[in-house]
This record gives C-alpha cells, sequence and structure tokens, in this order.
C-alpha cells in the first residue's frame, strides 16, 4: 500500500511541473512551441469571431432591404403596382431602395400605373371591337375608317404602347403592320393628319426601336403624299389621294391652303431625309417655310388660310388655336429638332418674331385676371380661345430657355398664368371635363362655347411640359384630375368617349385615336422621371410622337450618304439606348 501511495505522488508531481513558469524557463525551445501554439490558437478564434460578426451583418442589412422591398412592393400593389414595368437597382444597395421608397416616387408609380391601366383598358376595347381600323365607337362596339382605313388608332399608339413596356400589345400591332397595313388607298387624305399621325407615329417607333419596318412603311406613306407640294410657291395642297394623287384643297376654303395644315409637315418630312438620306423630303417642306418668310409679319401673326399659287395670306382669322396653331409650334420644334444650330436659327428667328404677337393677344379677365390669348381679324379682337389653343403654354415653357434671363422669365411666368386658365377651363364645368371653346366677358371671367369635350390632350401636354422645366408638383395634381376627370365621365366598359356636353355629362360614340398618342402618353410621362423620354435628346411632333434630336449642319443630307451607313448607325444607337423602362 505505500508503494502505490509513492507512485501515485510520484505521478501527480510530474505532471503539475508542465504548468510550472519555471519549467519552461529552463527549456527555450518548448516556450518558443507554446507561444507559437498560443498565438496560432487566438488568430483562429479571432478570425472566427469576425466571420461570424460581419455575417451577422450582412443578414442584417439583407433583412432590412427585404423588409423595405416587400413593404414597397405591399404598397404599389395596394395602389396598382408596377407589373410589366423592370425595375434597375443601383450598386449601392439599400440607398437605391430608400430612394424608390420615398412617398413621391410611390405616389408617382401608382398613378402612372393608373395611366397605364387606362391604356391597357383603352387598347383592349379598340382590339376587341375595331381591331385595324381607324378608330373605334365604344358605344356601338364597332370600328370606322375616319382616315382612310389606315389604322389610325393601331398607328397612333404604337409609341405609347412602347414606351409604357406593353411588350404583347405592341408586337401583335407590329405583326398588322407587316401583314396587313396597306396605303395604296382610293381615298382623299389629309396631308397633315395623316403626317402627324401616321409618318409621325411610324418614325417615331422607329426611333425608338429601330425595327425598319417602319421607316419603310413612313416612306411609303410620304413617297404618296409629295405630290401635294407640287405648287408653284411650293405651299402645298391640303388634300391628295393616296392611290392617284391628284392633290386639291378643301372646297370650303376657297381654294386656299390653310396655315397649320401647311405648316406642321417640317419634324416629320426633315426626319426622314435624315434616317433615309433622300433630301426631297425636308427640300419640300422646307421651302414652304422660306416661301412663308419672304413676307412675313413684323407681328409673325399669319391668317389661317394662304393662297398656294400666290403665297399670300388671304383674309381670315389669326389665331393660336384650330388652323392656326401648330404652325408656330413647329417653328420652335424644327429649331430644337435641329439642337439649336445655325441651320436652324432661322425657325427660331420667325419663332421670337411670332411671339411678340402672341403677347398683343393676351388679355385678362375680370374679376378673376385669368390670362388668356385673343382671336383677331383684321383689326379687331375677339375674346375667345380654344381648348386647342392650350398648347401654348408648353410652347411658351419649352422655348423660353432661348432667351436672356428676363425675357425668360416673362414667357415662363405667361405660360404658367396661361396653363392656369387652361386648368379652370375643366375645373369651371359640372363634369371637370373642358368644352371645345370658351368665351371671356367683363366681370364673369370665362363662358363655355362650344360644350363638347373629345378627349383632347393641349392642357396635359402644357401641364407636362410645366413639371418637366420647373419640377413643381402642382402641375401633377393638376394632370391626376383632369385624369380623373375622364375615369369618371369618360370611361365605359368598350373604351373611352368624349362628351356632347361637359354640362350634362352625355356621352358621344368616339374614342379618338389621339387619346391613345397624345392624352395618355402625357399622362404618363406627367409621373414618369425626366430621364423617360428626355427632352435634350427627344422632341414631340404635334400628336405626341417623339422623335430623336439630331443635329443639324446638313451634311447627313447633302453629302448623299447612303441610307444604308445611316440604317446602320440608327441600329447601332438603338441597341445601345435600349428600351424606355421606369428607373427608381
Amino acid at each position: 500500500m505505500a508503494r502505490s501511495r509513492s507512485s501515485s505522488s510520484s505521478s501527480s508531481s510530474s505532471g503539475w511541473r508542465y504548468i510550472n513558469p519555471a519549467y519552461y524557463l529552463k527549456r527555450p525551445k518548448r516556450l518558443a512551441l507554446l507561444f507559437f501554439l498560443f498565438v496560432l490558437f487566438t488568430f483562429f478564434f479571432w478570425d472566427r469571431q469576425t466571420l461570424v460578426r460581419d455575417h451577422q451583418e450582412e443578414i442584417s442589412k439583407l433583412n432590412e432591404e427585404v423588409i423595405q422591398l416587400r413593404n414597397l412592393l405591399e404598397d404599389l400593389k395596394n395602389g396598382g403596382g408596377i407589373s410589366g414595368e423592370k425595375m434597375k437597382h443601383s450598386s449601392d444597395g439599400v440607398h437605391a431602395v430608400k430612394n424608390m421608397d420615398s412617398p413621391d416616387n410611390i405616389l408617382d408609380a401608382q398613378r402612372r400605373e393608373k395611366v397605364k391601366d387606362a391604356m391597357l383598358h383603352a387598347w383592349s376595347s379598340y382590339e376587341k371591337y375595331a381591331w385595324g381600323h381607324d378608330e373605334l365607337q365604344p358605344q356601338t362596339k364597332n370600328g370606322v375608317d375616319s382616315f382612310g382605313g389606315l389604322g389610325a388608332t393601331l398607328i397612333d399608339s404604337l409609341d405609347t404602347l412602347y414606351i409604357m413596356g406593353l411588350d404583347e400589345q405592341f408586337q401583335r400591332a407590329r405583326e398588322w403592320v407587316a401583314k396587313s397595313l396597306d396605303f395604296n388607298k382610293n381615298y382623299d387624305a389629309s396631308v397633315f393628319e395623316t403626317t402627324i399621325r401616321v409618318v409621325g407615329g411610324l418614325l417615331s417607333t422607329y426611333d425608338l426601336s429601330g425595327d425598319k419596318l417602319f421607316l419603310d412603311k413612313a416612306q411609303d406613306i410620304a413617297d404618296r403624299l409629295l405630290p401635294a407640294w407640287n405648287t408653284e410657291t411650293g405651299i402645298p395642297y391640303n388634300i391628295i389621294n393616296l392611290a392617284h394623287g391628284n392633290p386639291h384643297n378643301p372646297g370650303w376654303t376657297g381654294g386656299d391652303s390653310i396655315l397649320a395644315d401647311s405648316g406642321t409637315e417640317q419634324l416629320e418630312f426633315i426626319a426622314l431625309s435624315q434616317r433615309t438620306g433622300d433630301r426631297r423630303y425636308q427640300e419640300k417642306v422646307e421651302n414652304v417655310i422660306l416661301e412663308l418668310n419672304k413676307t412675313f409679319p413684323d407681328d409673325g401673326l399669319l391668317p389661317i388660310y394662304i393662297n398656294p399659287h400666290k403665297g399670300t395670306s388671304s383674309y381670315s382669322t389669326i389665331t393660336f388655336g384650330a388652323m392656326g396653331d401648330s404652325f408656330y409650334e413647329y417653328l420652335l420644334k424644327v429649331w430644337i429638332q435641329g439642337n439649336r444650330t445655325a441651320a436652324v436659327s432661322h425657325y427660331r428667328k420667325m419663332w421670337e418674331t411670332s411671339m411678340k404677337g402672341l403677347l398683343s393677344l393676351v388679355r385678362r379677365t375680370t374679376p378673376s385676371s385669368f390670362a388668356y390669348l385673343c382671336e383677331k381679324m383684321g383689326g379687331s379682337l375677339n375674346d375667345k380661345m380654344d381648348e386647342l389653343a392650350c398648347f401654348a403654354p408648353g410652347m411658351l415653357a419649352l422655348g423660353s430657355s432661348g432667351y436672356s434671363p428676363d425675357e425668360s422669365q416673362k414667357f415662363l411666368s405667361l405660360a404658367e398664368e396661361l396653363a392656369w386658365t387652361c386648368y379652370n377651363f375643366y375645373q369651371s364645368t359640372p363634369t371637370k371635363l373642358a368644352g371645345e371653346n370658351y368665351f371671356f366677358n367683363d366681370g364673369h371671367d370665362m363662358t363655355v362655347g362650344t360644350s363638347w369635350n373629345i378627349l383632347r390632350p393641349e392642357t396635359v401636354e402644357s401641364l407636362f411640359y410645366l413639371w418637366r422645366l420647373t419640377g413643381n408638383k402642382t402641375y401633377q395634381e393638376w394632370g391626376w384630375n383632369i385624369f380623373q376627370a375622364f375615369e369618371k365621365n369618360s370611361r365605359i366598359e368598350s373604351g373611352y368617349v368624349g362628351l356632347k356636353d361637359v354640362n350634362t355629362g352625355v356621352k358621344d360614340n368616339v374614342m379618338q385615336s389621339f387619346f391613345l398618342a397624345e392624352t395618355l402618353k402625357y399622362l404618363y410621362l406627367l409621373f414618369s422621371p425626366p430621364s423617360v423620354i428626355p427632352l435634350d435628346e427627344w422632341v414631340f411632333n404635334t400628336e405626341a410622337h417623339p422623335i430623336k434630336i439630331v443635329t443639324r449642319n446638313d451634311r447627313a443630307v447633302s453629302s448623299g450618304r447612303s441610307s444604308g451607313s445611316q440604317e446602320s448607325d440608327r441600329q447601332s444607337q438603338s441597341r445601345k439606348e435600349g428600351r424606355f423602362r421606369i428607373h427608381h
């Protein structure tokens, strides 16, 4: 027993010596080994802790982003969602999500989606009841050919479908254009309406998509319109038969051409020359401006009737409304289309001269001091303003940037005053939709004249420009109110209709093609980021078809550059730019 106890004590003593510091001080190699093991263990433990902490932080960030995305998608889902649109996320992760989740962006997205839903309803109704026809009659659920059977609503809608990202609908429309669109019609077409709707719609869709089908079709119809310019002065006849030519003017003008109808083809035909390399189109339409500039009056205001044989104006109304409006619009927009170069400076000069004349037509009501634009006949003023003239606030805002700072502010302020008047055209009626024109009398502000509403776009067009150029969200609110009035009064089960009377709300039976081309497009863009169809890259024709700005030095046309070379450039540019989606 004694031996056994002695052995155990010896073994215990031998084990305790390894924790005695003196043992290692006498054995430096073992001390070094112990230190190395200590350092190795410490690094291992520290690295594990760091990985765990980083992992927890990453999970926390991801959870935060998931929660924010879930909340955003829930909000958008409750307000209409953003299905069908691609969202791009920036590289800074959660910061991009926070920006997307801002109240303003959510509200804009909800409203934009409501407008998109309206477009889908209008388009689906057209597709169901009037496919291939010019316009839908929603109440009787049938199509009519108001423009010779050119599929006006379909062509007018192409770029709207494209911009809104309605891919399936766009592809079905493209297939119809490829297989069924035929311009060889024994039909007397309006050169003006066919240019702004059909040539403009096809060119815009080409500029957006890069699909040469649309350029080829645009050139086909433009070639059929060209003989209209074969007059002594180059001022075009306003009617032409698409199959046989035979241009002429309508009988009710007394043989005269109409100012707006003769001076609102420049954007489209210049663009066509630029994209095809065929300068005939550009030459025809620019000769009109050169001819008018020969006798351009000091106030820049032209009567609505012009003799195509002499180039002189006939005694008739001067107006920024029907039959005069878009002539002044295109003086400014051709300057913008050419990127404001010397080659287009005469357009800007003529426009500024006309704006001096516009100032002479401005009056204000009592008691509310609404600014409005008179019409003029000879030396007499008529206190009447068309809703069509409500394009003018947008035009003035768009053109204000070319003036000196003081002049720019003067015209921008006038634009805002006129927009307020146009908005009140809507607000002053029981349906909150504007009549066709208004009269102004002392002490009574404004009174609706012709009381129909045919879904016109001019006021929301101006609201779009003013919002883009000033950033004032008031214009978005006004636009939203107008949209809601359309939804309340004009939407029916089979499309949208105008009103025979904005006071009673009695409905008509036409869904105008420009409702899809212009009204809904401008409303959609009113609630879209400025990066969607930016105004420094695109110019809208008078039917709201965006056309790409191309710097004008005229070398592309005059040098005889081949259309194939230009086509290659266009397709390359189109691929680079991609589709117009909403980037939050």
